[in-house]
């Protein structure tokens, strides 16, 4: 997709595409596999089939997102255990939330999730597969339980916008979900501006995703992540060898493809198995600083990236890994811009452009750590 694209359907033309029921009536959306699942009213209760759908939940029931919720999977525990506490600590029925398992590794009984009684189980967009090989949507339907698809991750462009209105429909808030989509379009719009109005050049950036996690070198297609970095003015590195959002290269063609920016991925995975030498950083983490940059350096120390220009210019960084499965990717976008073209974005401010997502949409407070890079002071 051109960037041109992404300033063609505005948020607002987005919403007007959505039917906007009365919320005590019946209702029917189009989720973003194109299925139409009709309610017969109000939804009361919801499972989250990831965790992390509470990024963007919390941003339209900002109240009280978990008001309807009455399970999730353990998501947000495991990779992000810092906004977990924040909203634990706000919301304490939080903590008392079963887990479920996941559809993709096999972990999710149905028997849970009829015992649980939901009006609706909402699933990634990337659980669609494994939902039809066991026939999730005909053995749930049996049971009056309706699936619908979200997307915060795959697809960013095409479903960011229609995931939140999805949202809106569901839990009764259209005119919040249009807020949320009209922030979101906006700071995306002022960025591809400036970039579609200057003739740049693109450095090569090679995302190391989710180091400590995944062996070297797990990377970024075309969309996600590897989308961002185009949309902040750099060549993303791993779009040359990945169709897919995500993926792996082997060391010896990051050696040969010789980067000028290294961005890594990063989160607080505590709590997640075999998680080992990872940059943490995330709202929340800022205290932690040093000892992330420190883990950085260990990171970029490997034979991968040692040789490259990245390294021997300190053009490396770290950004939570979050933002790939959020609606906040207009963020990341800004602060990878400013590291690709500093000049360029001197006046653009990432860490106020958050806090003011925060301020007006969310129900925690902000706290500053999402990025840090090698060289202290930028």
């Amino acid at each position: 997709m051109k960037i041109s694209h992404l300033m063609l359907v505005p948020a607002v033309a987005a919403f007007a595409a959505f039917s906007l029921p009365a919320f005590a009536q019946a209702f029917t959306i189009t989720d973003v596999a194109g299925r139409e699942v009709s309610f017969d009213g109000p939804i009361e209760r919801v499972i989250l089939g990831e965790g992390r759908m509470i990024y963007s939940l919390a941003a339209i029931e900002t109240d009280n997102p978990f008001e309807h919720v009455v399970g999730w999977r353990n998501d947000l525990w495991t990779t992000d255990v810092k906004s977990f506490d924040a909203y634990v600590a706000k919301f304490p029925e939080a903590a008392e939330l079963p887990f479920l398992g996941r559809l993709t590794d096999g972990t999710l009984q149905v028997e849970t999730v009829v015992t649980l009684d939901p009006d609706v189980l909402l699933l990634s967009i990337g659980d669609k597969t494994a939902a039809e090989e066991v026939k999730l949507e005909e053995t749930l339907a049996d049971v009056g339980v309706k699936i619908v698809y979200i997307d915060f991750r795959e697809h960013i462009l095409d479903n960011t916008v229609p995931s939140l209105h999805i949202l809106g429909q569901l839990f009764g808030k259209p005119q919040r979900a249009a807020e949320v989509a009209d922030f979101w379009q906006s700071k995306m719009d002022e960025i591809a501006k400036v970039i579609a109005a200057n003739d740049i050049e693109r450095p090569d950036v090679f995302m190391y995703r989710a180091a400590g996690l995944v062996e070297c070198c797990g990377t970024f297609g075309p969309d996600n992540f590897g989308l961002m970095v185009e949309l902040a003015g750099g060549h993303n590195l791993g779009s040359d060898f990945l169709p897919g959002y995500t993926g792996s290269i082997n060391p010896e063609q990051v050696i040969a493809s010789n980067p000028d920016v290294i961005v890594v991925t990063g989160s607080d995975w505590t709590n997640s198995p075999d998680a080992k030498d990872f940059v943490s950083v995330g709202p929340g983490t800022a205290d932690g600083a040093e000892a992330s940059r420190a883990m950085l350096a260990k990171l970029v120390d490997a034979p991968a990236f040692t040789g490259s220009t990245a390294v021997a210019e300190g053009n490396v960084h770290a950004i939570w890994h979050q933002f790939y499965t959020s609606p906040y990717q207009f963020v990341a976008i800004q602060e990878m811009a400013k590291w690709f073209h500093p000049e360029l974005f001197a006046d653009v401010d990432p860490e106020a452009t958050f806090k003011e997502f925060y301020d007006r949409f969310l129900p925690i407070e902000y706290e500053p750590g999402a990025w840090l890079s090698l060289k202290a002071d930028e």
